[in-house]
C-alpha cells in the first residue's frame, strides 16, 4: 500500500491544489492554460481546482492567462447544454468579480462542418463505430484549432484535462506510459506539436471526485448541486473533451451516457432515456427521431447505389458499400427534424444551416443535370 493510499481525500484535493499553484508559478508562465471544459464531474473539479490555486496566489503573480474552453457540436443534449449554459455564465461572472486571468471561451464546428450540413445536406449516412465522423468534425477540430491558434500566438500551450485513470485500464496504461517517459506533470500531446497535457486530478477515484464536490461550495459561486442533478437524472457519465482520435473511444460508447442527442453510434441512448424516466417526458420526440434514424441508416432505399465521388465501391468480399442518403431521403429528415422541433418545442437545427443544406441541395442537383446532358 502506498503513501498515497493511506491519504485522506481531503489530504489529496489539498495536494492537488498545491500542485495547480506550482505548476502555474513555474518557468513557463508565458504559455496559457487551456482548460478542457464539458461541464461533467471531472471538467468541473479541475477548474475547481484552478479557482482555489488562483485564490490562493497573490495578484501580482497571476501573470498566466487561463482559458475555460467548452465546445459545443450544436447537437448536444438540450439539458446538458443548459447545464453547461449556466456553468460557463457563473464561471465568467466569478472569474470576473475575483479579478482573475479567466476568459471562457465556445467553440463550435465550422458552419460546412456541422452535424446536420453533413448529415442532411451533403448526405452522410448517421455516424457508427465503423464510420464514426462526427468525432473529428464536431469535438476535435473545433477544439484543436483553438489550441492551435494559441500555440502560433505564444509558441506553446498547455491543457488541463480531467483524465483519470480510475476511467478505464487502456488510459491507466497510457498514462503510466508517459510517466515512465519523462518526470514531469506535464506530457506532450500525439498529434498537437507545442500543446502539453496536465492531468491534475490523474489519480483520484470516482468515488473521491463526487466527495470534493459535494463538501466544497463552487469557487465562483453556488454550489455543484446542479451537477449531481443532472448526472442522477441521465443515469451516468459525460463524453469528454476529445482532442484527438487515440482519445475518440471515450466519446459515442458505453461509458459515455450523455453527450450528443443525436448519437447514433450507441446502441442505446441512455441519457435522454434517463432524463424522459425522470418525468421530463419532452425529450421523447428526440429519442424517436434519433431511432428512426438509426432505422434508415443501411436501408437501401434511403441510400444511393454510387459514392459522392462517382464510384460503384465494394469491400473485399464483392459487398456493395452504398453511396450517401439520396436528396429524397435527405428532404424526408429535415422535414422530420422539423416535425421533431414541433413536438419538442425548442431550435434542433439553426436558419443558416437549413440555408446550406439547400445550397448543397440546388449544388447537386445542377451538376446531376449538367451530366444527364453530356
Amino acid at each position: 500500500m502506498t503513501d498515497q493510499d493511506l491519504q485522506t481525500t481531503d489530504e489529496k484535493w489539498r495536494d492537488i491544489i498545491q500542485l495547480v499553484k506550482d505548476e502555474y508559478l513555474s518557468e513557463a508562465q508565458s504559455y496559457p492554460w487551456i482548460v478542457g471544459f464539458s461541464g461533467g464531474k471531472d471538467s468541473t473539479l479541475v477548474a475547481h481546482a484552478v479557482f482555489q490555486a488562483l485564490e490562493e496566489i497573490p495578484p501580482s503573480m497571476r501573470q498566466r492567462e487561463i482559458h475555460i474552453v467548452s465546445n459545443d457540436t450544436m447537437v448536444e443534449s438540450p439539458l446538458v447544454l443548459a447545464h453547461l449554459d449556466a456553468s460557463t455564465t457563473a464561471i465568467k461572472a466569478g472569474g470576473e468579480a475575483m479579478g482573475l486571468p479567466i476568459s471562457v471561451i465556445r467553440t463550435k464546428p465550422e458552419p460546412n462542418q456541422t452535424f446536420w450540413v453533413l448529415l442532411i445536406g451533403k448526405g452522410y449516412p448517421s455516424p457508427n463505430q465503423q464510420m464514426r465522423w462526427c468525432t473529428d468534425r464536431l469535438k476535435i477540430q473545433p477544439t484543436s484549432t483553438y489550441i492551435k491558434d494559441n500555440i502560433a500566438k505564444f509558441k506553446s500551450a498547455i491543457v488541463l484535462l480531467g483524465v483519470r485513470k480510475a476511467e478505464s485500464i487502456s488510459r491507466m496504461k497510457r498514462i503510466e506510459r508517459y510517466k515512465d517517459i519523462v518526470d514531469t506533470n506535464l506530457t506532450p500531446h500525439n498529434t498537437l506539436i507545442g500543446a502539453f497535457i496536465f492531468r491534475p486530478i490523474v489519480d483520484l477515484s470516482t468515488d473521491e471526485v463526487w466527495e470534493i464536490l459535494g463538501s466544497h461550495q463552487a469557487p465562483w459561486g453556488g454550489s455543484h448541486r446542479d451537477l449531481f442533478q443532472l448526472y442522477r437524472d441521465a443515469e451516468g457519465g459525460e463524453c469528454p473533451v476529445v482532442l484527438s482520435k487515440d482519445e475518440a473511444p471515450g466519446c459515442g460508447t458505453n461509458n459515455s451516457r450523455f453527450g450528443c442527442w443525436t448519437c447514433t453510434v450507441v446502441e442505446k441512448d441512455r441519457s435522454l432515456q434517463g432524463f424522459i424516466d425522470s418525468g421530463k417526458e419532452v425529450y421523447k420526440p428526440l429519442v424517436e427521431f434519433r431511432n428512426w434514424l438509426v432505422s434508415i441508416r443501411n436501408d437501401p432505399t434511403y441510400r444511393s447505389a454510387i459514392r459522392r465521388n462517382g464510384r460503384l465501391t465494394f469491400d473485399l468480399t464483392g459487398k456493395h458499400i452504398p453511396g450517401p442518403f439520396t436528396i429524397q431521403a435527405r428532404k424526408e429528415i429535415l422535414q422530420r427534424l422539423h416535425d421533431t422541433e414541433s413536438a419538442f418545442g425548442g431550435t434542433l437545427i439553426t436558419s443558416e444551416e437549413v440555408e446550406l443544406i439547400h445550397r448543397i441541395w440546388a449544388f447537386e442537383l445542377q451538376n446531376q443535370e449538367s451530366l444527364a446532358n453530356v
